[in-house]
């Protein structure tokens, strides 16, 4: 009998009347071993539980992974905080096992900043990237590249099926678009206008961005109503100045039936604050993630809704997707979405409180 605690090899040899070599063989995959032995070994295993010992495993190695991530400037967006301090969580609790991961940060502004770091990943060699693609156009040449060079590469953010990554950590665009889009028509009669605000952001080349947008037509469009609902779509720049406000007063005269505003991503703040220094009380919004700023007008019932996207564990899951493939050898789930929380000031402190 064995007794409970750790299986070791040397158990799963004795139950099975082989050798320790064998088993190690066979739980290894390393030198040939007859096909009923092989499968013996492994019923014996998965029978008594057997979990190898990765920290041994790693230290007989000696085996360092180095993996990229090729993130977004959390000083020039502060969303980009999160992800940063979930990969280096991660990083922090793999170090043990060997993964060490370097950052590459670049502007979320500018493409060329994009390309310049991406390079220097490509030149580094890593034996993993975990990127948020953010530049859909820069981001496709840089995935032939990767492929080119059989380096496996995570995505965060934003989804781009196209290349086939590794696996991919986020929301489903689409579908938090289309969820924006029912949590506004709740309480607003037919005919109403709603706005979809793109806000510092080129649209032409943030794919996700689109697919929200898509996802939040597509709602209104299956609605059957006599007075059908109006749709708009802005693309806004320069929110920290007096030009933003400009345009907004502008939209905001030529269409006076908005009732509902959906900013695309973590600038929902931008809009709450135009909307009291205006002393406008019947237009809600709804926007993305829990910012500081975002949180504040959420308080105060200037935001209504909030859509947690967890950025924390995005960067955090995508450094444990890397590892599971490199260091772990296990099988990768290509996509792991993320819950669609839907966040208000009622239910916002059991969301700050919690950890990932």
């Amino acid at each position: 009998m064995v007794k409970k605690g750790i299986v070791r090899i040397k158990d799963i040899a004795e139950k099975a009347g082989v050798s320790t070599g064998t088993v190690d063989r066979v739980l290894h995959e390393r030198g040939r071993v007859a096909e009923d032995v092989k499968q013996k070994v492994l019923e014996i295993a998965q029978e008594l539980n057997y979990q190898p010992n990765m920290l041994a495993r790693t230290l007989v190695n000696n085996r360092v992974y180095e993996i990229a991530a090729l993130i977004p400037d959390p000083g020039q967006d502060i969303y980009w905080q999160a992800p940063k301090t979930g990969i280096e969580k991660a990083q922090t609790e793999l170090a043990q096992f060997g993964v060490r991961v370097t950052q590459f940060i670049f502007d979320p502004y500018e493409a060329a900043s994009f390309r310049e770091k991406a390079g220097e990943v490509v030149a580094m060699g890593p034996d993993a990237i975990l990127v948020a693609p953010i530049f859909y156009r820069e981001s496709l040449t840089f995935f032939k590249k990767w492929k080119a060079l059989e380096i496996p590469f995570a995505l965060f953010n934003t989804h781009i099926p196209d290349y086939e990554p590794l696996i991919y950590i986020g929301q489903d665009s689409y579908q938090s678009g289309f969820l924006a889009a029912k949590l506004l028509h709740y309480g607003h009669p037919q005919g109403a206008t709603f706005l979809v605000a793109h806000i510092d952001v080129d649209l032409s080349n943030s794919s996700h961005l689109v697919n929200k947008e898509q996802g939040f037509f597509d709602y209104f469009g299956q609605i059957n109503s006599e007075t059908p609902y109006s749709l708009l779509q802005a693309d806004l720049h320069n929110s920290s100045s007096a030009a933003f406000y400009e345009q907004l007063d502008v939209l905001l005269q030529e269409n006076p039936g908005v009732k509902g505003i959906f900013v695309t991503n973590s600038k929902a703040h931008t809009v709450a604050h135009y909307l009291q220094m205006r002393g406008i009380t019947q237009i809600k919004v709804v926007g993305y993630d829990l910012m500081e700023r975002n949180l504040h007008f959420l308080n105060k019932g200037l935001i209504e809704f909030l859509i947690n996207q967890n950025p924390k564990g995005q960067g955090y899951w995508g450094i444990y997707g890397l590892a599971d493939q490199l260091v772990f050898k296990k099988k990768v789930s290509p996509i792991k979405y993320l819950p669609l929380d839907i966040i208000t000031k009622e239910n916002l402190h059991y969301y700050i409180e919690a950890d990932l």
